[in-house]
């Protein structure tokens, strides 16, 4: 590898950074939102693939580490991962402590990284050579995944019930579009079809706006006052091995350790599951709620970091919510990438080592000085002047735009009839996961019902 693709992937890291720093601290943007669709874009622009991986893990680090702020100075959560920690942190806060809070969540995700990047890398070695075995079964592991995720919600009967109406509302879409010519019976549209689903929620809450009785029936505020009080920065780079006790770490390394191996499964909630567990014996609230955050912080980016990398190396398909989320654009991005030609089948192991160590190294170097240092100068600035909104619109517009391109003029109809759907159902309880699954499996699930 030559030293300027070198140079390419730090360059590709830092802008990540960058800009997932200041998203990271947005309240609500949700990390698939946000993630794919720039993924996406960067592929479909011809970026080389190792650059696009120090990105994305560049991104993946930044926006974990930031995401905990909002959370900590006024209790809303930077992102769906995040949204766990939002009771844990109002206690550190209710006793004066939300700059404890930032420093324990920010070390706790610098630990998950440092765990999750060479055991994410070990265990994708481990499993490679039998990926091709698992990979022949892909489609009843897409379906079984849908199941488990489903029986792990809440809702579990609905989430079961959507399962088959779902795939059926898919593929009648292809082969409406196929029927009709729009794209030839060899092309499958996926990817559109995916980021309707991950912005139902929004397609949803744009639509019922147009409804003139619930826009009335909205509350109406003022604009809403946040109050950060500043505080002295940090001297020097911080250490997390100091700024977390023993037991912290203990605990933190413990549950970063238990995300890779949960690769698989439900980020969401492994973190709730393994932040509530580790923590349930503890009596002090402060000491609780600390070491509940540093925990279910540090699982979250090493569950996030194996549930890309695993796949990715080992498998070459996205055999993980994860990968079927955020990640997506890695593995089937067409015409670009497909699963049969895709980053697995492009970089070297030792392109994924060096692309990995680079976008987590550039992450942790800029985004964790910074947010430990300047977390509540760069969220006054974030909540005073970046609208939630206009994020949402951009990527709203980016969904649209892809849907043209891969279908034409028809799929934007189809994109905002799966996203009013997916957002029902997410509204009414079903995870995102079960959706993703339902996608991949759909054209088996339906050639087997039929």
């Amino acid at each position: 590898m030559d030293i300027m693709l070198i140079m390419e992937m730090i360059i590709a890291a830092v802008l990540a950074a960058v800009l997932y720093t200041l998203i990271g601290i947005a309240p609500g943007t949700d990390e698939t939102a946000v993630l794919a669709p720039v993924t996406l874009v960067l592929v479909m622009m011809g970026f080389k693939p190792v650059v696009i991986l120090a990105f994305f893990i560049s991104a993946i680090v930044a926006k974990k580490l930031t995401d905990s702020i909002p959370v900590a100075v006024a209790g809303i959560p930077g992102g769906v991962m995040s949204a766990p920690m939002v009771d844990h942190a109002m206690v550190l806060k209710k006793y004066g402590m939300p700059d404890v809070s930032i420093r324990k969540m920010a070390s706790g995700s610098v630990i998950g990284t440092l765990i999750g990047v060479p055991l994410s890398l070990l265990l994708a070695g481990l499993i490679a050579p039998w990926g091709g075995h698992i990979t022949q079964y892909s489609d009843q592991i897409f379906f079984a995944g849908a199941l488990f995720l489903a029986f792990m919600t809440k809702n579990r009967w609905l989430a079961l019930i959507a399962i088959v109406p779902f795939a059926l509302l898919i593929q009648g879409l292809r082969h409406l579009y196929w029927g009709l010519g729009v794209v030839p019976e060899d092309t499958t549209v996926f990817t559109s079809f995916f980021l309707g689903i991950t912005i139902g929620p929004v397609i949803l809450k744009l639509f019922e706006l147009l409804n003139v009785d619930i826009r009335n029936a909205l509350p109406h505020q003022d604009k809403k006052e946040i109050k950060v009080k500043r505080r002295a920065g940090e001297k020097g780079f911080p250490n997390p091995f100091k700024i977390l006790d023993k037991k912290e770490i203990g605990t933190t390394s413990l549950a970063s350790s238990l995300g890779v191996l949960t690769f698989f499964m439900s980020p969401v909630g492994m973190t709730i599951f393994l932040g509530e567990t580790l923590t349930s014996r503890i009596k002090d609230p402060v000491k609780k709620a600390a070491r509940a955050i540093s925990s279910m912080d540090g699982l979250t980016n090493s569950a996030y970091l194996a549930g890309v990398l695993v796949p990715l190396i080992a498998l070459g398909v996205p055999l993980s919510p994860t990968a079927l989320g955020p990640g997506i654009a890695l593995f089937n991005a067409p015409p670009v990438f497909t699963e049969e030609h895709n980053l697995h089948h492009i970089l070297s192991t030792s392109d994924f080592i060096i692309a990995t160590v680079i976008g987590a190294a550039v992450a942790i170097s800029l985004t964790y000085y910074v947010t430990i240092k300047y977390s509540q100068q760069i969220c006054a600035f974030v909540f005073k002047y970046i609208p939630h909104e206009a994020m949402l619109g951009l990527f709203f517009g980016l969904v649209l735009m892809l849907a043209y391109m891969d279908a034409g003029w028809i799929n934007i109809g189809g994109v905002l009839l799966v996203g009013l759907v997916a957002g029902v159902l997410h509204r009414w309880g079903v995870n995102y996961g079960v959706l993703f699954m339902t996608l991949y499996a759909a054209p088996w699930l339906v050639t087997k019902l039929f």
